[in-house]
């Protein structure tokens, strides 16, 4: 076996033009599956990261009994919301966590009513994390001693034509479904670009919400934030053995919307590399096929030497395995200079941030990453396929008879 290795190793490099060309080519997708994986985690970070900060953080702890009553935003204080809050900002990847409460209730004024979830929240606490927050349009952010004062989005702002210093009226559902209404005053606006968000979202903080809602003292939710995407399973383990008595779900089971969204475009891009390497492929079944009419009269010589056919096409199966593998090697390397370089300097998407409510999302340049997390299947993909392309000239090779081919011209 160690002979024919050293012979394919050889035989490959006799025409380094053909070679090259061939290991160029399979570098070359493995590079741009390597530079796509790496932007759309880049984009994963910049717009779904961000729009997991809008919708109420990666992890959201409640209490026993939400889960099925999750429709109708129920007003179920948690056991210990101080127990949830140290068990969460004990897990090295989060950056911040803070109370919550969450209802469902209605915005009124001279133009009518509009359906909008009421959340009271810590604002000091949710600030270096919260969008919203970081996007005031006008006015200012919430304060934990604003009482009376409501934050809202541009969305509602522009719906109910109202500005900072008007009142509206807020009737939202507190617990055992009594109705609760107060009349408040808009503190501040926000502008993240996503209109439905905006018009459906509004904040007070949570004290406020403690007195209007009458769960003095208590919370619904502790809503956490993590430094990426991608570190909820370890944390939700953690939390799951650490708070046993509470519900505790990520995004994914929060926001499903989003988490298929991010799925379907994983599975077409997996499916779109697969018909990009076969395209390779054929590539290397072409030159590989057209390596053995050229080496004809060196096949016959095989042949009458005593080779048997099948060590022929073994022969030829490891000069397109190896030419798979070189080419491997060479996309490892350029993908992982590209996306470091790219990393590095960012790309400035802001000019499409209108196109669609998640772009609008993008704050600033992207940041691919290195595009590692689907490495390995991607190189055993490109390798597997390079390896399947040369059986059909390995098995034209094997057929030849050595009379023939030595007087082959």
């Amino acid at each position: 076996m160690r002979l024919y290795l050293r012979l394919a190793w050889r035989n490959i490099w006799r025409h380094r033009r053909r070679t090259i060309i061939v290991v160029l080519s399979i570098a070359m997708v493995l590079a741009l599956m390597m530079l796509y994986d790496g932007m759309v985690a880049g984009f994963e970070q910049s717009i779904y990261a961000n729009a997991i900060k809008v919708l109420g953080g990666n992890i959201q702890i409640h209490a026993n009994g939400y889960r099925e009553k999750a429709d109708s935003t129920p007003l179920l204080p948690l056991n210990s919301d101080e127990a949830a809050m140290t068990a969460a900002l004990a897990q090295p990847q989060v950056v911040a966590a803070s109370r919550r409460i969450n209802t469902s209730g209605m915005a009124t004024n001279r133009k009518g009513a509009f359906p909008v979830s009421i959340i009271g929240i810590e604002p000091e606490k949710e600030l270096p994390v919260s969008l919203v927050a970081q996007n005031v349009s006008a006015g200012r952010y919430l304060t934990a001693e604003d009482q009376d004062m409501i934050f809202i989005g541009q969305g509602l702002a522009d719906a109910m034509e109202i500005q900072v210093g008007d009142r509206i009226t807020l009737v939202g559902r507190a617990t055992h479904d009594q109705m609760r209404q107060r009349t408040m005053t808009v503190v501040g606006i926000y502008d993240v670009g996503m209109r439905d968000i905006e018009k459906r979202t509004i904040y007070i903080s949570l004290g406020e919400a403690q007195d209007l809602y009458g769960l003095t003292g208590q919370s619904t939710e502790v809503v956490v934030s993590l430094q990426k995407l991608g570190q909820e399973p370890a944390v939700l383990t953690a939390l799951r053995s650490g708070l046993p008595g509470d519900e505790i779900d990520s995004w994914q089971t929060n926001f499903p919307e989003m988490a298929s969204a991010l799925s379907t475009k994983g599975g077409v891009m997996n499916v779109f590399s697969v018909i990009i390497m076969l395209i390779a492929g054929i590539g290397i079944l072409n030159l590989l096929l057209m390596a053995v009419y050229e080496r004809t009269r060196e096949i016959g010589l095989l042949g009458a030497m005593g080779l048997k056919p099948r060590q022929i096409a073994l022969l030829f199966i490891l000069e397109g395995t190896f030419m798979g593998l070189v080419g491997v090697a060479a996309g490892v390397v350029l993908g992982l200079l590209i996306n470091g370089i790219l990393g590095q300097v960012g790309l400035d998407y802001s000019q499409f941030s209108s196109l669609t409510e998640y772009t609008a999302l993008i704050t600033g340049r992207v940041y691919p990453t290195l595009g590692v997390d689907k490495l390995l299947g991607r190189a055993l993909t490109v390798a597997i396929i390079a390896a399947l392309a040369s059986f059909y000239p390995a098995r034209e090779a094997a057929q030849r008879e050595p009379a023939e081919a030595l007087h082959y011209v």
